[in-house]
């Protein structure tokens, strides 16, 4: 490949702004294989976990370039290498000592941020601080982890900080090592903070202030992020991947022939039907991976009508046309979350499937006994960042809804925008993806059916009797009471599954086509890249 072409073909593609000098200056030109070139059909919209609205892909850049205490260890999962829930190991921290009611972790001497600054155990109290204060989804995160006030954030020396305990929770620890709690270079952030702005977020929307793998050197919102290798990064292994360009492609056509030619080195989220065909071609590496604690679903805003009606709610779950959209849109890729056997137990896990499937005449009986003979008229919205999936499967239950006599009216909101007017809840009918990054099924539950401040309970759903059981759950993890924990968990699954406040789907993969001289793949809770161990030969 020419680098010419490749800037030619993605910037035609893309509408990129950025001319060939931007990328491949002579001062800052790379080897080939120590460059890494992904296209995806959407980009960041914030490259700070912290802000408001940080959409998935904000994620990513996250992840590469900021430190936390602690991550997890890989072992292997059909084959693919698949982090471990419960081992970790250190990243920023040399040592983590845990204790009943508090674990301290020692820093490494040498860490550094970007611009060279050690990072102190200051730094470390700062940006939890942070986390557990800026509110929203940062904050709600922190508070899964039993991770609440400042006070619990002690610094002991340079290079020692505690972390205490609020109550006994098995979710603390692993939740030190999500996205949320990355460790920011605080003198530099608080330079650029202001009286209305004190955590600097409009500063860290646009900038990189950490010590992680990676620095953001280039971003051109829709079109292109460039990140750049931290050659002085102690969180682990030097990666082998010097330069990421990460280019914003939105025709899925046009991803794929950039792969098919040579010219890009990753795609993740092309349509499924492009994936299974690349994988029968066998030019490219295909790895397709469940999302660990996550499935896709219809959600139905419970408080104002027609959706706060049950019998509206339980048509609508007649009326999906499941394995339509298992066949048309995933080509396979998934699990379905949907059909179990009338008689089936209820099982101590999630993501499980329902027993509801498609049955018009069911379906239309239940409208007419809720009230609604002749249907209604309603918008399904769905994130148009990820629209290869989202927009055949909207498609399909229109009309299927069509068939009960619901007139819906597709919303389709920018990928950009999409957390922001997810999280007002008032959609009336939308269908959208959670994967709970804590791969335990109570934690699944406190984001998305908790009645208490819970911001993906975008269903506005309220029920003592699912808070009562998640509540349970957790407390009997923390106790180790298993059988309480199995009542409990049963308990909050078969309660969300009467009152359908959300219509599981099915539980969709992470499929990453890759060119055969890319190694290093991991899968990760985000489901996002990490560059940090990708291998270009």
């Amino acid at each position: 490949m020419k680098r010419r072409d490749f800037l030619k073909s993605t910037a035609a593609v893309a509408g990129g702004m950025v001319t060939a000098p931007a990328i491949w200056s002579a001062a800052k030109a790379q080897a080939r294989q120590e460059t890494l070139l992904i296209v995806s059909e959407s980009g960041p919209n914030n490259i700070d976990i912290h802000g408001v609205g940080t959409n998935v892909p904000g994620y990513e850049v996250s992840w590469n370039c900021y430190d936390r205490l602690i991550s997890h260890e890989m072992k292997t999962v059909n084959g693919v290498p698949y982090y471990d829930r419960d081992k970790f190991k250190m990243e920023l921290a040399e040592d983590m000592n845990v204790g009943d009611m508090s674990a301290t972790f020692k820093l490494k001497k040498n860490a550094t941020f970007h611009d060279g600054t050690p990072v102190k155990a200051k730094d470390v109290k700062w940006s939890l601080d942070r986390a557990v204060t800026v509110g929203g989804f940062p904050t709600f995160q922190m508070g899964a982890g039993s991770l609440t006030k400042p006070e619990q954030f002690v610094v002991v020396d340079d290079h020692t900080i505690r972390v205490d305990f609020l109550r006994k929770d098995r979710l603390t620890i692993p939740d030190l090592a999500v996205i949320v709690p990355a460790i920011y270079n605080s003198e530099l952030v608080k330079k650029n903070a202001t009286e209305k702005d004190p955590w600097g977020l409009e500063y860290t929307k646009l900038n990189t202030a950490g010590g992680g793998a990676y620095r953001v050197v280039s971003w051109t919102a829709g079109t292109e992020v460039i990140l750049e290798r931290n050659d002085n990064w102690k969180g682990g292994p030097l990666p082998k991947v010097r330069r990421v360009v990460w280019r914003m492609v939105p025709s899925s056509g046009n991803r794929r022939a950039l792969l098919e030619r040579g010219d890009a080195d990753i795609s993740y989220d092309l349509p499924n039907k492009d994936f299974v065909e690349l994988k029968s071609h066998g030019k490219l590496d295909i790895i397709s991976t469940p999302y660990s604690n996550g499935i896709q679903y219809l959600g139905m805003n419970v408080t104002k009508p027609p959706f706060d009606n049950l019998k509206v709610r339980q048509a609508v779950a007649y009326a999906i046309p499941y394995q339509k959209i298992m066949d048309a849109v995933l080509f396979g890729l998934s699990k379905p979350m949907f059909g179990a056997p009338a008689n089936a137990p209820t099982e101590v896990a999630w993501p499980q499937p329902h027993k509801f499937n498609t049955d018009i005449a069911k379906a239309k009986q239940l409208l007419a006994e809720a009230g609604y003979p002749n249907g209604f008229e309603t918008t399904l919205s769905f994130d148009l960042g990820f629209a290869g999936v989202n927009e055949p499967l909207c498609v399909l239950t229109q009309e299927a809804l069509g068939q009960i006599g619901i007139k819906v009216t597709i919303n389709k909101i920018p990928g950009a925008t999409w957390r922001t007017e997810l999280n007002k809840k008032v959609l009336p009918l939308y269908t959208n993806v959670f994967s709970g990054w804590l791969d335990y099924p109570e934690y699944f539950f406190i984001w998305c059916y908790h009645g208490k401040n819970s911001i993906f309970n975008t269903m506005s759903y309220k029920s003592p009797q699912v808070d009562g059981f998640v509540d349970g759950a957790v407390t009997a993890a923390a106790e180790g009471n298993k059988a309480a924990y199995d009542k409990d968990v049963k308990g909050f699954v078969d309660q969300a599954f009467a009152d359908m406040p959300r219509i599981p789907l099915f539980q969709p993969y992470v499929n990453v086509a890759m060119q055969k001289n890319v190694s290093g793949y991991q899968y990760w809770f985000h489901r996002r890249l990490d560059y940090r161990a990708l291998v270009k030969g």
